[in-house]
């Protein structure tokens, strides 16, 4: 079959999928997704799996624990969402998203189970209950000997929760998806925690001590194991380093000291302590520190504080709540020297757009509201009334178009940079859409890393 057979049928099953329940709105029941892995034949259940949830850092960390365990010569299936360009990088095998090949394979396999299940149910399988069984048949199919297994939207409910996870990992938990988990963070906290399995290891980040108590009351009534940051792992010690920080760790079994780390911000090393003691608790041994040292040295996170071009420079991110803002706002204060930081900035109309922006106001120095092509998006227009509560009228533009607004962005650090000794960056950030949307655009313009 031709790439360009293959592009056709991967074009029309994601129209097929695109047409079913969308998977920013939930319903709290695992009924569907459980009747489809059942007739599936369990997939799910025929590999060990790692189950990540938390409200940011989830696909990074994720990203980092695939690499550790490909170290130790594990053949690792992961599963993240959502996706930055392509909804084949949601399902990733030995590293890299599914070839269209198997892609193409596995929906072919399990569209009769879609029908079947639909004709059963209330309401018919979701958008994301799709992928995760398409996700969890090509491990399967492949086979994989490990997978790594986001959560999409919460914990106790979500698709994925269908897995037997021997080791479960809880990322800070903020603010997100309110109208679904919960109006406090202990609520949230609560749906989250959903994801521990009875007698398995849990593996928690550093929490707000309500968030804790949540999560803690949860290992204790599935008589799990936990590990704590801050008590049984830390992050010791970081420092910058030319394109990311040098790092060292206490681990579950030792320390590990000078690990570089190609990624910028306190908490991508918090992540990288996340990560590594999820791989100790699965693997049960202290991991030898040359290959965690080689293992983090080659973790990419596309989308997230991503250097895309660096005359102007030019940083991707996709902060889409205020916890996420928070982190690439003290990111940009903290580690780099910009005079000027423009910001172009697209949200998606159910989010705190009013928090993010806060956050953003604490590194941006010019703002320029935009929207991107989904139907989701918030109208400019919207976006631009609610800036004006952290932003002067002056230090405001809006140009609906993305492209635009980056072009408009581009241009207006190239000039500041030329008059000035001093450096001006572009930051694109407000969404994953408008992530994904804006690494095209700047290919497309021809701008190279």
């Amino acid at each position: 079959m031709s790439n360009t057979d293959n592009q056709d049928q991967l074009e029309v099953i994601e129209q097929l999928l695109n047409k079913r329940w969308p998977e920013n709105i939930i319903e709290p029941t695992l009924d569907r997704i459980a009747a489809l892995t059942d007739a599936l034949g369990s997939p799910h259940l025929s590999y060990p799996t790692i189950h990540i949830a938390g409200t940011n850092g989830k696909t990074t960390t994720a990203r980092m624990i695939d690499q550790l365990l490909a170290a130790l010569g594990y053949r690792v299936g992961r599963y993240t969402s959502p996706h930055l360009q392509s909804f084949t990088e949601r399902i990733s095998i030995k590293g890299a998203p599914i070839s269209p090949d198997l892609m193409i394979a596995t929906y072919n396999d399990i569209a009769l189970y879609l029908d079947l299940i639909d004709s059963g149910q209330l309401n018919p399988i979701s958008y994301f209950e799709a992928l995760t069984a398409m996700a969890f048949v090509a491990f399967a199919e492949y086979p994989v000997d490990i997978a790594v297994i986001e959560a999409g939207l919460g914990g106790q409910w979500d698709a994925t929760n269908v897995v037997s996870s021997q080791v479960s990992v809880m990322t800070p938990i903020g603010f997100d998806h309110m109208e679904y988990l919960g109006n406090t963070l202990t609520e949230i906290a609560q749906t989250k925690a959903g994801i521990f399995k009875p007698e398995s290891n849990v593996v928690l980040a550093a929490q707000s001590s309500e968030v804790a108590k949540v999560l803690m009351a949860q290992v204790a009534k599935v008589s799990a194991i936990p590990f704590r940051e801050g008590i049984e792992f830390a992050v010791k010690k970081r420092e910058l380093a030319v394109g990311g920080q040098l790092i060292s760790l206490q681990a579950l079994y030792g320390d590990v000291d000078d690990i570089y780390l190609p990624l910028y911000g306190d908490h991508q090393a918090g992540n990288a302590a996340l990560a590594l003691a999820s791989v100790e608790a699965f693997a049960g041994v202290k991991l030898d520190d040359e290959l965690v040292k080689d293992a983090f040295s080659k973790v990419t996170s596309p989308g997230r504080c991503e250097i895309v071009y660096r005359d102007p420079t030019v940083i991707i991110d996709a902060a889409h709540n205020p916890h996420g803002a928070k982190a690439i706002a003290r990111t940009i204060n903290s580690e780099f020297d910009f005079e000027m930081v423009v910001g172009v900035v697209a949200v998606l109309a159910e989010k705190d757009a009013a928090g993010v922006l806060a956050e953003l106001a604490t590194c941006v120095d010019y703002l320029i509201v935009s929207q991107s092509q989904s139907a989701r998006a918030m109208k400019s227009t919207q976006l631009a009334k609610i800036a004006t509560d952290y932003f002067k009228p002056e230090q405001i533009e809006v140009i609906g178009d993305l492209t635009g607004a980056i072009t408009y962005a581009l241009e207006k650090v190239t000039l500041t940079n030329q008059v000035s000794e001093a450096v001006s960056a572009v930051l694109i950030t407000g969404s994953v859409v408008t992530a994904g949307a804006a690494r095209e655009i700047i290919k497309r313009l021809g701008v190279k890393k």
